[in-house]
């Protein structure tokens, strides 16, 4: 049982100054001064901020079969220090999650190995309908369905498998956008005047606008045409955000999508200095790009913040062009990042709990969490906006050991997160003695 005293909570919209009490993994009470007897740690929060724990709505943890990369372990524990206490895990793995065997296989692993709050998605093929429709809405996240090829061979291109999933998907589906002939017929341009060792500078334009908005726009006409509820992942480009709309509030939405911390951050301008290190698909692209994306976010066309977390080693990023796989570690980093953006005047703390914490929780139902609310899982980050770090290696957590933002100094600091009550991080510490839990979702 903790006491937290004094905290400035951050939530729904507003902040206050308030004590919370936890008790047996949930919030019991949030008031303004809360005395209690008995055995109770008591922490003084004073002059710190409460956020929700984050929650991730796009996440590669690498197990099973590619753990050389990362694992549910290790991953977990970097998205824990960084404030993330829940997550949403894809299937492109090995073997790759597209059974209802395999996914349950994988929610074994979380049950055993997560310091954080855990789904993972159901994945779709050209050839697995069948399992797909057995998905469970009440226990699994969504159906994830890459519409482009990224790591990992999943790519769906029957025409007549993506209109069945998502004229039958009893689930939320998440997309991966760009369209795969655009994208081949690109790289055979530049594979032609290269070889492998195509400079990074081009790989917006292999993966260009055209490639992005020829999917995205394709996803959004079948979610319209069959009344799907549909999440597009990693908006890219400026065009894309065209597709969407804030008519409607969160809640209601049928179509939504989701902007990555690497497109708010980095821009093409950055591939001389970063390389393949930045190398994620879709790709980071312009100025004006982000520029939109941004805008998108600040008006609510753009409804959630995400990391697309992806670890490969450095050994696999040092390779050429067509050889160097395509994400990079970001969980650990992602909250301290958008902090900065707070510092800069970019964004308020109360906008970015409502995207990395509220709207996760709103666009895929999940029960209980999001929020700072009496009778919610405990799941809690403090923070000390005035208290800066550097990114080291020696402080990278995810197991490829390296980091985009390695040698920046961030200006704010996680001091502690909460995990279903577990105070699973402070200062520097790990605390693994309790894990995390699996999520379940609200939904019909």
């Amino acid at each position: 049982m903790y006491l937290l005293k004094g905290a400035k909570i951050v939530n729904e919209g507003a902040t206050s100054e308030k004590d919370v009490l936890i008790k047996e993994g949930r919030i019991e009470r949030i008031e303004g001064r809360i005395n209690v007897d008995g055995n109770i740690q008591e922490i003084n929060a004073e002059g710190l901020h409460l956020l929700p724990g984050v929650i991730d709505d796009q996440v590669h943890f690498r197990e099973p079969g590619l753990t050389h990369k990362g694992n549910i372990f290790s991953e977990s524990r970097a998205a824990v220090a960084g404030g993330v206490t829940s997550y949403m895990e894809m299937p492109n793995v090995n073997p790759q999650t597209v059974t209802q065997e395999l996914l349950e296989a994988k929610y074994q692993i979380g049950a055993t190995n997560s310091l954080a709050n855990y789904s993972f998605y159901m994945g779709s093929t050209n050839v697995n309908l069948d399992e797909v429709l057995k998905t469970d809405p009440k226990t699994v996240c969504g159906i994830k369905i890459f519409m482009g090829s990224s790591t990992g061979d999943m790519l769906v291109d029957d025409p007549d498998t993506l209109e069945n999933i998502f004229r039958n998907a009893p689930i939320l589906i998440a997309t991966h956008c760009e369209d795969e002939q655009t994208v081949r017929k690109n790289l055979t341009v530049y594979q032609e005047l290269y070889g492998d060792d195509i400079p990074m500078k081009f790989h917006p334009i292999i993966r260009s606008e055209e490639a992005c908005y020829l999917s995205s726009s394709k996803a959004v006409e079948l979610a319209k045409k069959n009344d799907t509820r549909l999440h597009i992942l990693h908006i890219s480009t400026g065009k894309e955000t065209g597709l969407f709309s804030n008519a409607e509030p969160l809640g209601k939405k049928k179509i939504t999508s989701e902007a990555c911390i690497h497109h708010l951050w980095f821009t093409d301008l950055d591939y001389e200095e970063k390389g393949t290190y930045i190398k994620w698909n879709p790709a980071v692209k312009t100025v004006d790009d982000q520029d939109q994306i941004w805008k998108a976010l600040l008006d609510d066309r753009i409804d959630v913040i995400a990391t697309d977390h992806a670890p490969h080693t450095k050994e696999e990023k040092q390779n050429p062009y067509t050889k160097a796989p395509s994400g990079g570690p970001l969980i650990q980093h992602t909250l301290n990042a958008m902090l900065d953006f707070y510092h800069d005047g970019k964004i308020s703390l109360e906008r970015i709990v409502e995207k990395m914490c509220h709207a996760p929780a709103k666009c895929f139902d999940v029960a209980e969490r999001g929020y700072i609310r009496e009778g919610y899982f405990a799941d809690l980050v403090l923070i000390d906006l005035d208290k800066p770090w550097s990114v080291n290696s020696e402080n990278i957590l995810a197991h490829c050991g390296w980091s985009p933002f390695e040698g920046h100094t961030f200006k704010s600091s996680v001091v502690s997160t909460f995990v279903s009550g577990h105070r699973a991080y402070h200062n520097g510490a790990l605390d693994d003695s309790i894990l995390g839990q699996r999520l379940s979702f609200d939904r019909n």
